[in-house]
């Protein structure tokens, strides 16, 4: 039985994982095999895929959980059934292969605080956007990514970090509160530190995009974020898709 992402509830997107097991990029704080996810325990509720019915006239996000160039194949296959999907990766490899609007994650896993995937070699007519992973001391990492994957016209999308087995730095614990965020309680920004980053980050750059409403609403349904890039991507990738 599929288990919807109580995230996207109501946002015009599902959200499905056809692999089975964690993911082997391991970022740290995934929610998805940190032991707090919805689709606990793994081993039974995965793979987790809507049916082609239950997409009808939505938006399916192939891996809100796992990476879509995991089992590449199956995950390609499983979203043929959809007339409306888009994947998520944060491995830069043959991004134009999907042919489908793609979403990558510039600063995956270890990489979060001191590293990215450069726009050179990974440009590709299908992206849809790429994701940064944002915190307090990697503000002058995201940056980068800024400059350099707008400077192709790629909006970058900003994920603001939440932390519940990594320890914070010291010298910034103080931006941090402890409160719940979706279903789980996780250290995230205080307001004054989530305001102050988004007013130095998004400046008058047009395709830098915030993911959640406001730093008390992260809902899908009060974003629309990815809908809203998915459609444009699609419109402009039409006559490509399949």
């Amino acid at each position: 039985m599929y288990i919807e992402n109580p995230k996207t509830k109501g946002s015009g997107i599902l959200c499905a994982i056809p692999q089975t097991g964690e993911c082997p990029v391991r970022c740290a704080d995934c929610f998805f095999q940190s032991g707090r996810s919805y689709l606990e325990p793994l081993d039974k509720n995965l793979p987790n895929v809507p049916t082609r019915e239950q997409a009808y006239g939505l938006v399916v996000r192939m891996n809100d959980g796992n990476d879509s160039n995991v089992d590449r194949d199956l995950v390609v296959g499983a979203a043929l059934q959809y007339d409306h999907a888009f994947f998520n990766t944060s491995i830069p490899k043959d991004l134009a292969g999907f042919r489908r609007p793609v979403v990558l994650t510039a600063n995956p896993g270890k990489m979060t605080d001191d590293r990215f995937h450069h726009p050179a070699g990974n440009i590709a007519f299908n992206i849809m956007f790429v994701r940064a992973r944002v915190n307090t001391w990697n503000l002058e990492l995201v940056e980068q990514i800024i400059d350099e994957w707008t400077a192709h016209d790629v909006p970058v999308v900003l994920t603001f970090m939440a932390y519940y087995r990594q320890d914070i730095p010291e010298a910034y614990r103080s931006s941090y509160t402890f409160r719940q965020r979706t279903l789980n309680s996780y250290w995230v920004l205080t307001d004054e530190a989530h305001k102050r980053i988004v007013n130095t980050l998004k400046l008058d750059n047009p395709r830098v995009l915030t993911c959640g409403k406001d730093n008390h609403t992260y809902s899908c349904r009060e974003c629309g974020v990815c809908l809203r890039e998915y459609f444009a991507t699609a419109a402009r990738l039409k006559g490509t898709i399949r």
